[in-house]
């Protein structure tokens, strides 16, 4: 491609050679331009020109080929020789000149060059005339469509792109005159300073415009970059906050911190299992903790308070605030927050609201944990307090000890502090911190005997006297306080005694002002002016300080030896457990609930299971269990004693529609539930073999009964009940002889069971016959002789007229007892009425069977409705009706209960499970037994004991 521009330079070259353009004299390869005559002579170098130095103003315009292809007018100048002083300016311009031959030359060898090497390029091409076939035919066919030659005449000729070349001799003229250019204060100059300055300002235009583009690009970079700067420093934002959270539930602090917090929290969580594993506080919890005892309203909750630099506790004038132990557990944390072991709301001590319902809550849950009739609790409330330079401890603030029982009182009040404050006292391990009031005689103090019966010999309690600014003020004799404070006036010893001051009384002091006030009264007061306390001695700050180094000290001391026992503990259990229980797993009580909740589910789903045709049987079969007495008394007896079968069908019509729609839609829905209570119950108590846990029967039971209780029977079943029913009631056309044979035998069994108890009424009454009696050595008494003989007399009444009313007349009640006083036998004519009910049932119900006997061949005569026939068998109609309404009945019925009422139940089933779940108390209840206790016991002392190893470890890593 290159050589063939060359070419096309080359012809423009000789164009111009063979024109009139130039100077004469000259060789025409000095008109041509230096790219020509460097291709022509390819020896012939451009950096054989050397260029003199020239000034900085016009160093960008000494190469031609930099200058613009436009043309620049010129301010006339004048012609003449050069000075001599000026003699490189002529110089430079002659070897301008001769650019012009430099480039006809390069013109002249690059075509020479060109055409050798497109010869050698040709020899070098393969024959392709054998590859003729491979190129398509209308490619050869082009020159017919395509005219070449109106082509080339399109294209330029050489004279044309000669045009478009810069003029060389108008060039040349003017570097002819570059002395007056260059000569200071010239014209030239000052036009070449114009020209210049125009260069410059297309090239500042130049530029400007690329700054326009790059300050827009900046713009929208900037723009771009603060879009996502908001973006960041919104994320940055929602880091902080979690962040926050994550510091004040976690403390997450510097490195050093967090040790000792996780160190603080992770005894405090044995503390806490300990606290429900051992509520007895016996001789196996000797892990050490600061019990805070004292008379009441001698201080303990406000020093407790200024220990934990925040006011947290309820208090009152006077009267018990603390019914209940509260163990507060202190932990360094970036935040000063408080929260409960078994809450996520935090409050944030700062905040006066926050701390208002802080007291609110502590006092709710003190009165919550105090039982009906008492006035303390010893259920222990867990409280955690994080906050920047607390201390890191475990205290326990008790119920303050009281010398008589007030009004309002419970009478065990007195005995129940005691043995509260006893049980935490008697640990070896815990220290005791005694307040006693310095503004009250210290005679009266009750807490000091105490402590010195728990303490003999004060190795593990510190005393603090409160409120010794009043102390002060109120005690004629300053060296009593002193006395108190060195314990001469009390048989208590102590490791260490200390004197505080918890503020001035009011209940709406800060902190900080109690603070303020503290140091304040001990830098101005005569105790330590006159050196009756040491400044160490002093303070909250410096007890503080003291109780927490005495409790780390006592952790220490005795933290591995606690491990130990309870990995003792835990071998004996596991121990028990496998001789007791080897084949089963040792499953505590929320996990054996667990176990529970999945068996009952399984036994609700089993529910589905049940074939349809089952539960029609068992519906069908109770259904008419419970209204058969109804159908035979009230229904088909009446209807019986009519005299025709128009009378009959009239009365059983009326009687059925009375019945459909009041009672049987209820009867009916009541046996449906009791139906689906029996086969839930049955599921439920169901023993399995082998793997029948008992352990479950009582939880069984009460999930049960608890459902049942729940579950209500959809109200509009009876509505819609009540219609399937009495349509079915009206029904009286029996299609075929399978149904007739079919309610022949119902109507058998009917009629056979109540004879069957009719049977066995007579004979309770009349008691046992001859064979009974000579058998079994029984007689009867006098009354069922008196029946037996009543019975006999009705009996021959019947047999005299089979067709008698199901009623006796006065008249013969009155011939009946005139028979049997004739025979010495005296009866009231109430018990002739009595015995006549059942004999006549008897004697009708063997008749009703011999003439369903009867209607066994009837069936014809059924189907041309009893025409010209005297057998009439329209209770067998009847009980075909009743059997149909008993089969539609239960089918109804079925439905509901696999469609709705066993997924409700399920449903009930598990919000019950769910409740039992909340509820402690009651898994507590319901699953009880050895092995439940020794599962629980167990995983409380594999637990209490992985957690002091990994509290040793830490400890360990601390030192």
């Amino acid at each position: 491609m290159w050589r063939a521009r060359a070419a096309a330079v080359c012809v423009v070259c000789q164009s111009l050679a063979n024109s009139s353009y130039g100077v004469k004299g000259k060789s025409p390869l000095q008109k041509l331009h230096l790219v020509s005559r460097s291709i022509h002579h390819p020896h012939y170098t451009s950096s054989k020109f050397q260029r003199p130095p020239l000034r900085t103003s016009i160093q960008q315009f000494s190469s031609l080929n930099r200058l613009p292809l436009r043309k620049t007018k010129l301010l006339s100048v004048k012609y003449g020789y050069l000075s001599h002083r000026n003699f490189w300016v002529a110089r430079l311009a002659s070897r301008l000149l001769k650019l012009r031959y430099l480039v006809l030359g390069s013109a002249v060898g690059g075509g020479y060059t060109a055409k050798k090497t497109y010869d050698q390029w040709k020899e070098m091409l393969p024959d392709l005339s054998d590859y003729k076939w491979i190129v398509p035919d209308f490619i050869w066919e082009l020159d017919e469509h395509i005219d070449f030659e109106k082509l080339s005449k399109a294209l330029p000729d050489a004279e044309d792109l000669a045009k478009l070349l810069p003029d060389f001799d108008k060039i040349g003229e003017s570097l002819s005159s570059l002395k007056g250019f260059f000569s200071p204060g010239s014209q030239g100059e000052t036009a070449f300073r114009a020209t210049d300055q125009g260069y410059e300002n297309d090239k500042q235009y130049k530029k400007v415009s690329d700054k326009e583009k790059i300050d827009q690009l900046q713009e929208e970079l900037l723009h771009t970059q603060l879009k996502y700067q908001r973006i960041l420093e919104r994320l940055e934002k929602e880091n902080k906050e979690l962040r926050k959270l994550v510091l004040q539930k976690d403390d997450k602090g510097i490195h050093q911190r967090k040790l000792k917090k996780s160190l603080i929290d992770m005894y405090s969580e044995v503390l806490d299992i300990l606290s429900d594993y051992d509520a007895s506080y016996n001789t196996q919890d000797h892990l050490p903790r600061v019990v805070v005892v004292g008379d009441q309203s001698a201080g303990k909750t406000s020093v407790l308070e200024m220990i934990a630099q925040a006011r947290i506790f309820p208090r009152g004038s006077g009267e018990m605030m603390t019914r209940s132990p509260v163990k507060v557990t202190l932990s360094e944390g970036p935040h000063h927050v408080a929260l409960f072991k078994d809450s996520s709301r935090e409050f944030d001590l700062t905040k006066e609201e926050d701390l208002a319902a802080l007291r609110n809550e502590i006092e709710i849950r003190m009165r919550k944990s105090v039982k009906e009739g008492c006035t303390v609790s010893a259920e222990t409330i867990s409280l955690n307090v994080k906050g920047p330079g607390l201390q890191r401890m475990v205290l326990v603030d008790l119920p303050g000890v009281i010398s008589t029982v007030t009004s309002g009182m419970a009478p065990d009040t007195k005995d129940t502090i005691f043995s509260i404050s006893k049980a935490y006292m008697q640990n070896p391990n815990a220290i005791i911190l005694c307040i006693q009031d310095g503004s009250v005689d210290a005679e009266r103090s009750i807490v000091t005997d105490l402590v010195s019966q728990m303490d003999p010999h004060g190795k593990r309690t510190i005393f603090v006297l409160t409120k010794v600014d009043l102390a002060e003020k109120n005690v004629a004799s300053p060296n009593r306080i002193q006395q108190i404070i060195e314990g001469k006036l009390f048989p208590m010893k102590a490791l260490g005694y200390f004197a505080v001051v918890t503020g001035k009384g009011n209940s709406s002091e800060s902190i900080e002002s109690i603070k303020d006030y503290e140091e304040e009264f001990f830098q101005n007061s005569k105790l330590l002016k006159t050196c009756m306390l040491k400044a160490h001695q002093v303070t909250t700050r410096n007890l503080s300080l003291a109780v927490s180094d005495c409790f780390w000290k006592m952790v220490r001391e005795s933290v591995e030896q606690q491990a130990d026992a309870f990995k003792a503990t835990r071998f004996n259990l596991e121990t028990e457990w496998k001789n007791n229980y080897p084949r089963l797993r040792e499953l505590d009580r929320n996990e054996l609930f667990e176990k529970a909740k999945n068996e009952i589910l399984d036994e609700v789903i089993s529910l589905s299971q049940v074939t349809p045709k089952h539960w029609e049987e068992i519906l069908q079969k109770t259904l008419w269990e419970r209204v058969s007495t109804h159908v035979i008394e009230n229904i088909y007896l009446p209807a019986a004693q009519t005299t025709n079968s128009g009378t009959f069908n009239t009365t059983v019509d009326i009687k059925l529609k009375q019945w459909t729609d009041k009672q049987l839609p209820n009867k009916a829905v009541e046996v449906a539930w009791e139906t689906l209570q029996e086969e839930f119950s049955h599921f439920m108590t169901e023993k399995k073999g082998k793997e029948h846990d008992d352990i479950f029967d009582k939880l069984k039971q009460a999930v049960k009964e608890e459902s049942i209780k729940r579950h209500k029977w959809n109200e509009r079943a009876e509505d819609s009940l009540r219609v399937i029913q009495h349509n079915a009631l009206e029904d009286r056309s029996i299609s075929d002889k399978q149904q007739w044979d079919a309610a022949i035998h119902f109507m058998e069994d009917t009629l056979q069971s109540r004879l069957k108890d009719t049977e066995s009424v007579i004979e309770d009454m009349v008691g046992p016959d001859w064979k009974k009696r000579w058998l079994y050595w029984v007689g009867r008494t006098k009354e069922q002789t008196i029946r037996n003989e009543t019975k006999n007399e009705l009996e021959k009444m019947i047999k005299c007229n089979e067709d008698h009313a199901a009623y006796l007349a006065n008249d013969e009640v009155t011939t009946v007892r005139k028979n049997l006083e004739a025979k010495g036998v005296a009866v009231d004519p109430c018990l002739i009425k009595d015995t006549w009910h059942q004999v006549y049932r008897r004697h009708f119900l063997r008749t009703a069977l011999s003439h369903c006997n009867l209607c066994r061949r009837g069936f014809y005569y059924y189907q041309r409705h009893f025409v010209d026939s005297e057998l009439e068998c329209n209770d067998v109609v009847l009980f075909w009706r009743i059997q149909r309404m008993l089969a539609i009945t239960a089918n109804t019925l079925r439905q509901q209960l696999t469609n709705t009422e066993v997924r409700r139940l399920e449903k009930n089933v598990k919000e019950v499970l769910e409740d039992f779940a909340e509820d402690s108390d009651k898994k507590v209840k319901l699953l009880t037994g050895k092995r439940v206790q020794l599962a629980e016991d167990l995983k409380k002392v594999r637990e209490i004991q992985e957690k002091l190893e990994a509290f040793i470890e830490a400890l360990h890593q601390e030192k």
